[in-house]
């Protein structure tokens, strides 16, 4: 039954599709038919003597070649889960929660809590089983107080087994804990959700800084001659402020995000002021990007200059780009904190 109903909605799902790819190819004909409707209505021309006005055919469009038709589950996982989580915020969470779950700090801290657990149940079992044999041993479980041997070897394997296990369990624990996790690679912080105001800007600074490390990578490459286009000084020092300006553009992109949470959760008498607010504090970030893209545009003029041999006022326009930012980055940081 259940094969029947899919191959109903298959052949149905097939016959529209190319019902659809039929009225598309028909399209070049439906759009001449609607032009000669349109010259009959069309008022005449009083400097063509009267005539109607002749406009040029549109030419035909040649036709679209039919492709197969995609099921929908084949269009579903073609999608990459980065575009999705761009779009849905429930799949950006769920993404994240499952980088924090991988992280090789989290695995590790997993296995420490899991070496501990097995450590503590092997010893209460090692104390229940010792406590048993010293009963067993002692007559105590008897009520004529004679010892009674075998229960009491039993519980001294017991004590042996689980206390091994207890054993081995604490070594593993404090090889554990003298694990060093290697330093993780710093990747691109992560951009603010789809809707923000904050998003856009970040991602223009996101390209902005990829383009400004490989200038300055290639402003700090010696030339054949074994001289660098510009001093190494120069080149950390606008390495030094661009990094500053970014990390002061983001807490901006911050309190930018904190404020539109804010706002969606007030009443609606102040949503007005806290608009207001996101709006002058996007102004202000959006400045901050002009003043990182003039580094960006010196460093480039210096590369560009750098084969001509006038490169003496590129490297002063480099360095008045690099004082200006650092002045931003300054005022940034006052206004982010």
């Amino acid at each position: 039954m259940g094969d029947r109903r899919r191959r109903d909605w298959r052949g149905e799902y097939n016959d529209l599709s190319a019902k659809l790819e039929k009225h598309i190819e028909r399209l070049p004909d439906y759009a001449q038919r609607a032009q000669e409707k349109l010259q009959r209505y069309f008022p005449p021309d009083e400097q063509s003597g009267g005539k109607p006005a002749q406009r040029p055919p549109m030419p035909a469009r040649p036709p679209i070649p039919r492709r197969p038709a995609m099921p929908p589950v084949q269009r579903l996982a073609g999608m990459s889960l980065s575009s999705m989580a761009e779009q849905v915020p429930v799949v950006a969470d769920a993404k994240a929660k499952w980088d924090r779950w991988n992280q090789p700090a989290a695995k590790l801290e997993r296995r420490k809590r899991r070496a501990s657990r097995a450590m503590t149940l092997w010893i209460l079992l090692t104390i229940l089983c010792g406590i048993y044999m010293v009963a067993a041993g002692t007559g105590v479980l008897n009520a004529a107080g004679t010892a009674q041997l075998p229960q009491a070897i039993a519980a001294l394997a017991g004590v042996v087994v689980f206390g091994t296990f207890g054993a081995r369990s604490g070594m593993r624990l404090r090889s554990l804990n003298r694990v060093e996790l290697p330093a993780a690679p710093a990747g691109p912080p992560p951009l603010p959700p789809a809707g923000s105001m904050a998003r856009q800007p970040m991602e223009r600074l996101a390209e902005s800084e990829a383009s400004l490390a490989e200038l300055l990578r290639q402003l700090s490459t010696p030339s054949a001659a074994g001289v660098a286009a510009v001093p190494d000084i120069s080149v950390a020092d606008a390495r030094n402020t661009a990094d500053e300006a970014a990390k002061a553009l983001r807490g901006l992109a911050d309190r930018i995000q904190a404020l539109e949470r804010g706002r969606d959760a007030a009443p609606a008498r102040e949503k007005s002021a806290l608009e207001a607010a996101v709006r002058k504090m996007r102004e202000q970030l959006d400045d901050g990007l002009d003043g990182y893209g003039a580094l960006l545009a010196a460093a480039g003029r210096a590369v560009a200059a750098s084969g001509d041999g006038g490169l003496g006022a590129s490297k002063d326009a480099l360095t008045d780009a690099t004082d200006r930012l650092a002045g931003l980055a300054l005022a940034l940081r006052e206004l982010s904190s």
